[in-house]
């Protein structure tokens, strides 16, 4: 690609990074400071953006925010994303019995990302955004993905991104880490209390696909004073039956890994 052509994509997607949840909308000193570009080049950029419909512009207070076509390619990112069409049915029902959060996460990069999100019916309730990215190392659905990696590739990830302390509750410790997701391949569900998000519980289970290889991971989540012991335990059993029966949809064929460590 010609240099020039590189590095106006990579200025365009710098600018579109900038954006997130938390800040959906921005002004032109914000993008040109979060970039490093001055104010004229970054305005001149995001006008050429909004003329394309990659920016909207609000007529108001000047600010841009993400346009129309970057919302359709995540629409047919979602749609085309076979696990969650796979799982959605499945995990509809599965909010309709426990009434908590229910997630759907994929792996990308180093990362899990939630592609699919159902949340609590309940006052007190844990929200789980689309699109948010995670590291892998808090939470119960990345501690899942870590424990059924391949070797390899779990240490690959673990150079890359090193635990570091989210909450008070994250393990950083890489071998009392080990030592978790080994109890988690054994049990074939995580449970994490406070690791990512302070006074959150979470309760997950691996979803596989047609070669036995971990695709996604399913979770429920909801306030730490909701998940007793019992409770748990319930949704142990209701999160690693749905699990299995997307990994059956997704053309798994093995036997269900929480019914193995039972037998076990």
């Amino acid at each position: 690609m010609d240099t020039e052509k590189s590095k106006s994509l990579q200025r365009i997607v710098a600018i579109l990074d900038c954006f997130s949840y938390e800040r959906p909308e921005l002004g032109v000193r914000e993008i040109a400071r979060s970039i490093g570009f001055s104010s004229s080049t970054t305005g001149r950029l995001l006008q050429a953006m909004k003329e394309i419909g990659l920016l909207q512009q609000n007529p108001i207070n000047q600010s841009y925010s993400l346009g129309g076509k970057v919302l359709a390619w995540a629409g047919v990112y979602s749609s085309t994303l076979d696990v969650r069409n796979a799982a959605l049915a499945a995990i509809q029902e599965l909010h309709r019995v426990t009434r908590e959060t229910i997630s759907l996460y994929v792996l990308e990069g180093n990362e899990r990302v939630c592609v699919e999100r159902l949340e609590s019916t309940q006052n007190v309730r844990i929200v789980a955004r689309l699109g948010r990215r995670v590291p892998l190392y808090a939470g119960s659905a990345g501690k899942v993905f870590l424990a059924y990696l391949s070797a390899a590739r779990r240490n690959e990830i673990l150079k890359a991104t090193p635990p570091e302390p989210i909450t008070a509750s994250t393990i950083v410790d890489i071998r009392a880490l080990t030592d978790e997701l080994e109890r988690i391949r054994q049990k074939g569900y995580a449970v994490s209390f406070g690791e990512w998000v302070a006074e959150a519980a979470g309760v997950a289970a691996p979803i596989f696909d047609a070669r036995g290889e971990i695709t996604a991971a399913l979770t429920i989540s909801g306030p730490g004073q909701r998940f007793t012991e019992d409770v748990v335990h319930h949704y142990v059993t209701d999160v690693t039956r749905v699990a299995a029966q997307i990994s059956r949809e997704m053309g798994y064929t093995g036997k269900p890994v929480f019914q193995r460590s039972l037998q076990g």
